[in-house]
């Protein structure tokens, strides 16, 4: 799906600024090829605002113009928020965890949910099982302070272990995602300055690189979560 050309001029800027930005690094001697072997990162475009007239939500564009994901019906403090691929076809589900607790988590499922609910029964179908669980950070828990968030990877519902944290500034649009034990940086949310066509980024326009290894999809979604958490 092609979208309005100031939408496609915004992309091919962030992605040509990406691209130099990545020769000066080969040429200083950094390796980006990331652990899977590719040689680029993926640049995606982030802009918080729906292209459905009278819904509020995100539009997420790549180096083409093309939509690859959108959020629609994004108002206030949702218990739920679904991103969806530029068809309209649902990636991830994320529900807000219900359950009393002085720390703000959320559950993250494949593909759209419908009536399941995150009750933990035995009898409960697998697909209703989250897949990841987002909690927000509380200084008082962790010592570092720039640590936003903790991702935690869910396994048959009832074992969690940490895979990833975020650390950074969202409110600033300066953040990053690293694996929990290696450290190694997999996505990364990067604040745009520049003007296109006279027209200021500010805070609602952003950037989005995912490195390789990493799901965009997912990368996405826990920009979402930030955007609900901070």
């Amino acid at each position: 799906m092609k979208i309005v050309p100031f939408f496609k001029s915004l992309s091919r800027s962030v992605h040509e600024e990406q691209n130099d930005h990545d020769d000066q690094e080969s040429k200083a001697g950094i390796d980006s090829s990331g652990p899977s072997g590719a040689c680029t990162s993926i640049s995606l475009t982030v802009w918080r605002k729906s292209l459905v007239i009278s819904c509020k939500g995100f539009t997420v564009i790549d180096s083409n113009g093309d939509l690859v994901y959108r959020v629609d019906n994004y108002v206030g403090h949702p218990q739920e928020v679904t991103l969806m691929d530029g068809s309209g076809k649902s990636v991830l589900t994320m529900r807000r965890n219900k359950k009393f607790s002085l720390v703000e988590s959320w559950f993250v499922y494949e593909g759209d949910v419908g009536d399941f609910f995150t009750a933990r029964t035995t009898r409960a179908a697998p697909k209703c099982w989250p897949v990841f669980c987002v909690r927000k950070n509380k200084n008082m828990l962790n010592a570092n302070p720039s640590t936003l968030a903790h991702v935690y990877r869910e396994a048959s519902g009832s074992h969690k272990r940490c895979a990833y944290v975020i650390e950074g500034s969202y409110t600033h649009r300066s953040c990053k995602v690293l694996e929990e034990f290696s450290r190694n940086v997999v996505a990364e949310i990067k604040r745009k300055e520049a003007n296109v066509g006279g027209v200021s980024y500010g805070l609602e326009v952003f950037h989005l690189v995912v490195h390789p290894g990493f799901d965009p999809g997912f990368a996405m979604a826990l920009v979402l979560l930030l955007d609900q958490m901070f």
